[in-house]
Parts: C-alpha cells; structure tokens; sequence
C-alpha cells in the first residue's frame, strides 16, 4: 500500500510541475461513468481470462480440484495482492508518465513508449534475463497489451478500463487459478494419466491467441462504444 501512495504522490508532483495538470487528469471524474467503464472492464478481463485457462484444460486434458484448506482470509489476502500490484502498474505505465508523454511527443509516440517501457518492465519483474526466446515473447505479448490499455487512456481520458481489465485479468489467474507467485488458491491443477503437455508449434499457436484475445476484444469495445471524452481532448490538444 506504501508504495501507491508513493506513486500518487510521486504522480501528483510530475503533473503539476511538468504540465500543471491536476491529479484529476488521471480520470477518475465523472465518477459514475468512471465506475461503469471499470466495472465493464473488469468483467471483460475475469471472463477472457476464465475462457482461456478452461480451453487450455480443454486441449492438454489437465484437471482442477479444490483447494480442500482455502479460507476467505486466503482470498481477501490474494485480492489485495492483485489490487495492490495492478495498481501499482497503472500508476506507473498509464498514470502521470503517459499522459506527460502524450502531451511532450504527441498521442502515437507516448502510447508507443508506454507500452515499450511496460513490455521491459516484465523481463525485470519476472526475471527473464538471459533466455531470448521468452525474453522477446513477453516483451511482444506485453507491449501489445500496454498497447491498447495505453490506447484506452488516450480515448476515454481515464485509467479506468486499464484498471479495471487489468484486475479483472491478474486476479482471476491468481485467485481461481493459482497461476501467481503467491501460491496455491481456489482450484489447484492437476496432471493426470490423460494430459498431453502442449509443445512446438500448438504450444506457440495458444501462446499467441491466448495473450492476444484480451487486447483485441478490449481494443474493439474501446474503438466502437468508447467516446471521444471532451477532457481527453483537452489535455491532449497541444499535441495531436
């Protein structure tokens, strides 16, 4: 928690003595429409996620059981985990740095950058370096992702569908599926005597569409039901 507290404060001083912009630049007004557009994007990024580890089970055959000694402070601590570190990430790549970017180089090349220094992030977090092959593989599907969750700033003049398709997605993996560094949660997987790891080419293929479906349906709800937000085009104007 420290530490978005340290990012907001962080944020509110580069905004104001950089672009004297308030901390209200982030998007968090109108609060109603705020909340809609997180909520919808939350449940974009629970179901995309849900859908994609099901049809892995589907196609290598693993199971799921029940976490037996799951308890609801076992959830709440995972979903402050994932609260905390999506957060966390917002502030850092689609906070105050985007939006100075967009207004210093214009809205194409601050998106660009966003992404770019999102997609490095990860070799660091997930401590990558050293094996290529994976390093340019989730810089790829990470760049892409930042791509479009930078995009969706840039349109609606909030971090709001950021956010909240960003939660939605970390803490699905993490609490339903145990797929994070903190542990088992609700369903653990299991390999039984019908599992077929997927390898080479399928395994590359399910890469791809797996950590491309998230960005294409976020981008297409952006692009056809997202409006132009006059306040986005206010705090861009001197650079598009």
């Amino acid at each position: 928690m420290l530490g978005i507290i340290v990012m907001v404060l962080l944020s509110w001083l580069l905004l104001r003595f950089t672009i004297r912009q308030p901390l209200s630049v982030l998007g968090y007004n109108p609060i109603g429409l705020r909340l809609r557009q997180f909520g919808i994007a939350l449940l974009i990024g629970l179901v995309v996620c849900a859908v994609v580890k099901w049809t892995e089970s589907l196609i290598t055959s693993a199971g799921w059981e029940v976490n037996s000694g799951y308890q609801w402070t076992d959830f709440f601590a995972a979903g402050w985990w994932s609260f905390k570190s999506v957060w966390f990430e917002e502030l850092l790549f689609r906070g105050a740095l985007l939006v100075i970017l967009i207004r210093w180089l214009g809205v194409r090349p601050g998106i660009v950058l966003s992404a770019a220094a999102f997609g490095a992030y990860h070799w660091f977090s997930h401590g990558l370096f050293g094996n290529i092959p994976v390093m340019i593989f989730m810089f790829a599907t990470t760049f892409v992702m930042g791509l479009v969750w930078a995009y969706a700033y840039s349109k609606s003049g909030s971090m709001a569908i950021a956010a909240g398709s960003h939660l939605g997605w970390n803490a699905t993996s993490a609490i339903l599926f145990s797929d994070s560094p903190i542990g088992d949660q609700l369903f653990i997987p299991f390999k039984g005597a019908e599992y077929v790891p997927l390898t080479g080419l399928p395994s590359l293929l399910f890469f791809i569409a797996s950590n491309t479906a998230l960005p294409l349906i976020l981008f297409l709800w952006i692009k056809y039901k997202i409006r132009n937000r006059p306040e986005a085009k206010l705090h861009f104007s001197d650079s598009v």
